[in-house]
């Protein structure tokens, strides 16, 4: 009896669907002829066996869906397609969610997507830039003296090419923030418990990294030869610091620190050749403008006065939460700073 009747069903539902998904010969021809050969390869084999008329239909849809109108008349060379105002629109909401139109407070276009108007800021460029982290115990020696060796070959290699040597800098001090917020992140769902508010401290370390390293992109144009010396650097350092996090995240941060206190005395060197005329001061990237607020008519060094500021902040927070470590608490028993940057 239920096998009867599941037959009695299947019967009614082709009886019902079997019009519309077997319609022949002619529709198939139709959207052969107007869709071109590989329509035309499609009918020759649907046509062949019968079986397969129900994958034809869906895979004709599918393939008129996707496949760019051809240009009727027009000078926008072979091929290009000159969709309409309905089609343009109808890709903006694909998933039905118009693009919203973000404006700053004058009116004007927000030009970026990688941050928002309220993700912009100004910089406090007050905070002292003399202050070093004296290492006392072993750790902190290790990492002190790894980060001055390091130094060497950037020093050989960039020599006082600053805007290359902060565009490798920038590369290289986003990855502590992610590495570091990653895994304390991973801990947190691991234990079911609060962070303090340091996750969301290191990512937004690592964003502001990456975004100094946006700017200086402007400034200078990386080679092909820097570009690769970056993959290289990343690689290296990306696992070797999520190994060193692993075992000692009180190391880990003492090292971000110094590197910090490294970028500091090499954006001060960019400072001095900037103002001895060695380098030209030439006008602020756009996108430094809009993050920082500066004003219209800002310079590179005003740019270079505000990405030090930021180091010096990072500096002190990385210190601050290897401090917490050696205490002997957890970062999420200390709150995180908030607006260090």
């Amino acid at each position: 009896m239920v096998m009867m009747s599941s037959r009695m069903a299947g019967s009614t539902l082709l009886r019902h669907l079997g019009p519309r998904l077997f319609s022949g010969a002619s529709a198939v021809r139709g959207a052969a002829a107007a869709g071109g050969p590989a329509y035309t390869s499609l009918l020759s084999r649907a046509t062949a066996s019968e079986p397969a008329p129900v994958l034809v239909r869906l895979f004709l849809v599918r393939m008129a869906s996707t496949t760019a109108t051809p240009v009727v008349g027009g000078e926008r060379g072979q091929g290009e397609a000159n969709p309409s105002a309905a089609e343009k629109e109808a890709t903006a909401s694909y998933w039905g969610v118009q693009p919203s139109n973000i404006t700053k407070e004058d009116g004007t276009p927000w030009r970026w997507s990688c941050f928002m108007p309220w993700e912009t800021y100004k910089a406090d460029v007050s905070i002292d830039l003399k202050k070093h982290h004296v290492p006392t115990t072993l750790l902190d020696k290790i990492a002190f003296w790894m980060v001055k060796a390091l130094r060497v070959p950037t020093d050989i290699f960039f020599q006082r090419r600053y805007g290359c040597r902060a565009m490798m800098l920038e590369t290289v001090a986003a990855v502590p923030g992610m590495v570091g917020g990653m895994l304390l992140h991973l801990r947190s769902l691991r234990r079911f418990e609060q962070s303090g508010g340091w996750i969301r401290a290191l990512l937004e370390e690592a964003e502001n990294e990456r975004m100094h390293l946006m700017t200086f992109m402007e400034v200078a144009q990386p080679r092909w030869y820097e570009r690769a010396l970056v993959l290289a650097v990343q690689g290296v350092f990306f696992n070797a610091y999520f190994l060193g996090y692993l075992v000692s995240p009180k190391f880990a941060h003492r090292v971000t620190g110094y590197l910090e206190e490294e970028a500091i005395h090499s954006y001060t060197e960019y400072l001095k050749d900037l103002e001895a005329g060695k380098i030209d001061n030439v006008p602020a990237p756009s996108i430094a403008i809009d993050y920082w607020r500066l004003p219209a008519d800002a310079t590179l060094k005003d740019v270079v006065v505000i990405v030090r500021a930021d180091e010096a902040h990072h500096r002190d927070v990385n210190h601050f939460a290897s401090d917490i470590h050696y205490q002997g608490l957890e970062l999420k028993d200390t709150p995180a700073p908030l607006g260090y940057h």
